[in-house]
């Protein structure tokens, strides 16, 4: 009687598991097939031919009266441009994402110390300044009203993600304000881009590929190609890396930010150009006028 007792009792218990294993297995179906994957998967997608994109370093520097990772700028020079924007989001002490690229204050705004030692309350005490020493008018943005201008305004914002900052939050702020299509995430290595992938497997990324080792990395992950901007580095590679990056379908980005621009600055301008036939789709610069002049 126990033995048959014990084999009921096997039974009921392994049909039980079977069917909490079959509901977990449809409810992730359900939640996989509810997200929605964003727009810029498909407008990143490498075409030949397609129009050169501009990527304005922490949304503009070197602009006279108009300081880095400030809404003021972005709207400034997307009055003159058509670009996309890189920002700096960083967070407070009380957990507030504002746009700010050091750890400290002291260069960009009017005040002092650690921005995890302050408060977004205290926050609002400081003003910007520009890359010349001048206060503006103009304060520390929310990440969230920025992502409310980008998204009223479609301008693509690529996020880069400061220390401290959790990928998690990054994304539900993404998320609460449905901003999704005109967002995506930048990584430096390939495990900062695996964790982001499973955070927000609807966004695009920003992955690290500036050698074939890296792009190898990169393809044999678990992210899906089509989730990937390749960023190639700050340096040229061999058009054979940005071939081998197109034939995957995905766009190449190449930082100009520093040397390239210096030189374009010295020799011409016709260098970004020079570049874009090379291979590269995005420019990342911190002389979006000029090279969108450039290549247009």
């Amino acid at each position: 009687m126990k033995k048959y007792l014990v084999l009921l009792l096997v039974l009921i218990f392994s049909v039980s598991c079977k069917k909490e294993t079959t509901k977990t297995v449809i409810e992730a179906q359900v939640e996989t097939k509810q997200i929605k994957p964003s727009a810029l998967i498909e407008a990143f997608k490498y075409k030949p031919n397609a129009t050169p994109i501009i990527s304005v370093h922490r949304g503009g520097k070197g602009l006279k009266n108009y300081p880095e990772n400030c809404l003021e700028t972005l709207a400034y020079v997307n009055d003159s441009i058509k670009a996309i924007y890189e920002i700096d989001v960083a967070k407070t002490k009380d957990n507030v994402l504002v746009l700010l690229h050091d750890n400290t204050l002291n260069r960009t705004t009017t005040g002092e110390g650690k921005i995890i030692e302050h408060t977004y309350k205290e926050l609002e005490a400081f003003n910007l300044v520009d890359d010349y020493g001048t206060t503006t008018e103009f304060k520390i943005p929310l990440f969230k009203e920025v992502l409310v201008w980008a998204k009223q305004n479609n301008v693509v914002l690529t996020v880069d993600i400061k220390r401290g900052v959790e990928v998690s939050a990054i994304a539900d702020l993404i998320r609460e304000v449905g901003a999704e299509d005109v967002s995506l995430i930048i990584t430096y290595d390939l495990k900062q881009a695996e964790a982001a992938y499973a955070v927000a497997p609807e966004l695009l990324l920003s992955v690290s590929a500036r050698n074939a080792k890296e792009l190898d990395w990169l393809l044999h992950s678990k992210i899906p190609t089509q989730n990937m901007l390749a960023f190639t580095g700050t340096r040229l590679s061999d058009t054979t890396l940005y071939n081998a990056i197109h034939a995957k379908g995905i766009k190449t980005i190449l930082g100009t930010l520093g040397n390239l621009d210096k030189q374009a600055e010295a020799k011409g301008n016709t260098l970004y150009k020079t570049w874009v036939e090379k291979g590269i789709d995005v420019l990342a610069t911190d002389r979006p006028f000029a090279a969108a002049n450039a290549v247009k």
